[in-house]
């Protein structure tokens, strides 16, 4: 089992900055892909953001510019930092990442809320 503990959420105005953390323990083999997802209410689950152990990176157009997604992989760790917020960017905001062993296991953070004021 991989657990998944994010933070870094809150309330910022609009054109503000955020930065969220997810850190992964447990029984870690390679994690493969590291992303955040978002759901905003009434809305979806959608990809924000995603980078793999090959470096590869890749973003919604939504927040191409603004949001970029980073590992630290001595800490099992992954980043998004956040900035020219508005407020379509409120949603709640989920760590996502592809374990790989002997075979692959996805899991999920329980999210950390994002608002954007205007």
């Amino acid at each position: 089992q991989v657990q998944l503990v994010e933070s870094g959420g809150g309330l910022v105005q609009a054109g503000g900055s955020l930065r969220l953390s997810c850190a992964a323990s447990g029984s870690i083999f390679t994690l493969k892909v590291m992303s955040w997802y978002r759901q905003a209410p009434g809305k979806e689950r959608e990809l924000v953001a995603s980078t793999t152990t090959g470096g590869s990176t890749n973003y919604a157009d939504s927040v191409k510019g603004r949001f970029t997604i980073s590992r630290d992989d001595a800490k099992n760790t992954v980043f998004l930092q956040m900035n020219s917020l508005k407020p379509e960017d409120t949603a709640m905001y989920y760590c996502y990442v592809l374990n790989v062993g002997n075979y692959g296991m996805q899991y999920w953070g329980k999210g950390t809320l994002v608002t954007v004021s205007s």
